[in-house]
């Protein structure tokens, strides 16, 4: 079963965050992600305001972790930590 990145983002750092999102896309490659959703226009119904919403598929919830333990996408974390108020979670896709 496919599982979904879901991460909501508001970024406080452009120049950093930037440097995580070029490392982080090659990293969600690597472990045979795809971005479905990536920014655009949004309507925020519920919660705190993250303007910067991004949704990726991964071939299976092991994938998914994987990615986000790797040395690869740890790195790349560590450019948005400092720059970005996020939430980010791994769900079962059930279609």
């Amino acid at each position: 079963m496919s599982a979904l990145w879901i991460a909501h983002v508001k970024v406080t750092d452009e120049a950093a965050y930037g440097e995580y999102a070029k490392r982080a896309t090659g990293a969600i490659a690597d472990h045979g992600g795809v971005f479905l959703a990536r920014g655009g226009a949004y309507e925020q119904l519920e919660g705190p305001d993250r303007p910067r919403n991004v949704v990726a598929r991964f071939p299976s919830l092991q994938a998914a972790h994987d990615c986000y333990y790797s040395d690869a996408y740890q790195e790349a974390l560590s450019f948005a930590k400092g720059a970005s108020q996020r939430e980010l979670s791994i769900v079962e896709e059930i279609a």
